[in-house]
C-alpha cells in the first residue's frame, strides 16, 4: 500500500519550496537562458531527475518560481490592506508593500533591473497574467466586503486598474516609492464611488 502520510506530504512540500528558492537564487544570478535543472539539483542536494519529477520542464519550474514569488507577495498584500482602517489607507498600505519589497526580492529587482535577469521581463509584462491576475483575484476578494455598493465586475475592474498602475511604477519608477504610492492612492482614490447615503 502506497499511502501519502501527512509527514511524507510535509517533506515534499519543504523540498519544493527548496527547490523553488535555488531556482530563485539561480534566475536572479543567470535568468532564464542561464537556469540549468542540474544546477537547480545541486544547490539543494539532490538529483536532477528529482527535480525533473517535480516541475517536468524548465520553463515548469520557472512558472512555478513566479507564483511561489506572487504567493509571498500577494500574503503581505493581504495583511496590510486587512490591518487598515479603510480602503484608500489599505490601499496605499499594498501600494507601498509592493514597490518596497519588489527592490528586496532579489530575484523581482533582477527582473526589474535588466540585472542578469532581464530575460524574465515577460513574466512582468506580454506574459504576465499569471502574475497579474491572481493579485486581481486577491484585491478583488479584499475590497468586496469594503465596498459593497459595488457590483463585483466593477470591484474587480477597480482591482485591475490598481494592480496595473502598481506595476507600471514597477517597471518605470519616475519617483520615489512615496511619490508613487500618493499618485496611486489619489487616483484609486478619484476612481473608487463613494457609497451613497443611506
Amino acid at each position: 500500500m502506497n499511502q501519502v502520510t501527512p509527514f511524507v506530504e510535509r517533506v515534499r512540500e519543504s523540498l519544493r519550496t527548496q527547490l523553488l528558492d535555488a531556482a530563485a537564487d539561480l534566475l536572479a544570478d543567470r535568468g532564464f537562458r542561464g537556469l540549468r535543472m542540474a544546477d537547480v539539483a545541486a544547490a539543494t542536494g539532490v538529483s536532477r531527475q528529482t527535480v525533473h519529477n517535480e516541475f517536468g520542464t524548465k520553463e515548469a519550474l520557472v512558472n512555478a518560481v513566479a507564483a511561489h514569488t506572487v504567493a509571498d507577495f500577494l500574503e503581505g498584500v493581504a495583511q496590510r490592506f486587512t490591518d487598515a482602517d479603510d480602503v484608500h489607507s489599505g490601499i496605499a498600505a499594498a501600494v507601498r508593500h509592493t514597490l518596497t519589497h519588489a527592490t528586496e526580492n532579489r530575484l523581482v529587482n533582477a527582473i526589474l533591473t535588466g540585472t542578469d535577469a532581464e530575460d524574465l521581463l515577460p513574466l512582468l509584462t506580454t506574459k504576465g497574467r499569471p502574475v497579474l491576475m491572481p493579485a486581481v483575484d486577491l484585491l478583488t476578494e479584499l475590497w468586496r466586503p469594503r465596498m459593497p455598493w459595488l457590483p463585483d465586475r466593477e470591484i474587480r475592474l477597480l482591482a485591475e486598474a490598481g494592480m496595473r498602475l502598481t506595476v507600471s511604477h514597477l517597471l518605470t519608477p519616475t519617483g520615489t516609492v512615496d511619490e508613487a504610492v500618493a499618485t496611486i492612492t489619489a487616483l484609486m482614490r478619484r476612481l473608487i464611488p463613494e457609497a451613497p447615503d443611506d
